[in-house]
């Protein structure tokens, strides 16, 4: 080393060591934080998006109907709803299942078409359902003629799980 010059100090190195380790802590921490939010946004909007399809599909279905039974069915079916066509007289059917997803103790939910008691024309409709009777459940009441479908989706485990709850009142068509 040349007179007047001068190098770093251990001192200078070590401050500047710690000042790139806690630069690189916070980027660490703040790629993290946008990559477990991407995960909570994509598991709620999934968990929205099931309970749309599943809202849709038996709304739909339900304003068409005359017969709706909704009550003492037994599992996998879910809601039963029936119509006769004014124009051409057929005779429609739709069977909601709730079925095993592999792997899962959530439900996926299964649309079933018969027209004139012919053929079964099968829909897949929405899956990750809670099949916990306060989260998912279909009830008719036969006197003010309403049908009240309150549906649950959580998408994700442990603390990225992200649910969604809507309750549907629909009123069928009188017979």
């Amino acid at each position: 080393m040349k007179q007047g010059e001068r190098g770093f100090s251990y001192v200078d190195l070590l401050v500047a060591v710690a000042i790139m380790a806690l630069i690189s802590w916070a980027a660490a921490a703040a790629t993290f934080q946008v990559f477990k939010g991407t995960e909570h946004n994509s598991n709620h909007l999934t968990a929205v998006r099931q309970v749309q399809n599943a809202g849709y599909w038996i709304t739909h279905d339900a304003q068409m109907a005359q017969t709706v039974i909704a009550d003492n069915l037994t599992p996998p079916d879910f809601l039963i709803l029936s119509w006769r066509e004014e124009g051409s007289g057929d005779t429609y059917q739709i069977t909601y299942t709730l079925e095993n997803m592999p792997g899962s103790n959530m439900k996926k939910l299964m649309r079933n078409q018969r027209i004139r008691g012919k053929g079964t024309t099968t829909t897949f409709v929405a899956r990750y359902i809670e099949p916990e009777g306060q989260k998912t459940k279909c009830e008719f009441d036969p006197v003010s003629g309403t049908l009240t479908l309150t549906i649950t989706a959580t998408v994700g485990t442990g603390s990225a799980a992200e649910s969604e709850t809507r309750i549907y009142k629909v009123t069928p068509r009188p017979s």
